[in-house]
């Protein structure tokens, strides 16, 4: 049974069936958008990295690896090859010497709005055909999901 039978049917959902039909849902739709990707210039793990540059702003390599969740290491490795496609610029520390100030630059905010625009114009197409009661439904789960990926992993 689907989930849309079930809500039609107003039956409560059994004890799993919900975390997995979500998690189902959510990756398949991660996969659509991915696809929607217009270069594949720049790898998933380096999207982040600059989407996360791009909200948050400037900041060290530690701050970003905190943020991406990732080892210093590795992030290390992810700005070193974001700086040689000219995606972002490393500036000294105002206050550490021994520190880098990590920046998104004009060409790494290129790729961020081309890949926005390119998501945004295939999923807005899909919300077209559905109706404004379906649309409002999703409205309303936003904040529901928001609240789900930003709750504290180490629960």
């Amino acid at each position: 049974m689907t989930l849309t039978q079930l809500e039609r049917e107003d039956i409560t959902l059994p004890d799993g069936t919900l975390s997995g039909e979500l998690s189902l849902a959510v990756v398949r739709l991660a996969r659509r958008l991915r696809g929607r990707r217009p270069s594949r210039v720049v790898s998933l793990t380096q999207l982040s990295a600059l989407h996360t540059l791009h909200h948050e702003g400037p900041m060290t390599p530690g701050a970003l690896a905190l943020a991406e969740r990732v080892q210093p290491p590795s992030m290390t490795r992810v700005i070193a090859s974001l700086s040689d496609l000219g995606m972002v610029k490393r500036e000294p520390h105002p206050t550490d010497g021994r520190q880098a100030i990590v920046t998104l630059s004009q060409k790494g905010s290129e790729v961020i709005a081309a890949e926005r625009d390119a998501r945004e114009e295939w999923l807005s197409d899909r919300l077209e055909e559905l109706s404004p009661e379906e649309r409002a439904a999703l409205a309303s789960v936003v904040p529901i999901i928001n609240k789900i990926i930003t709750s504290d992993d180490d629960r």
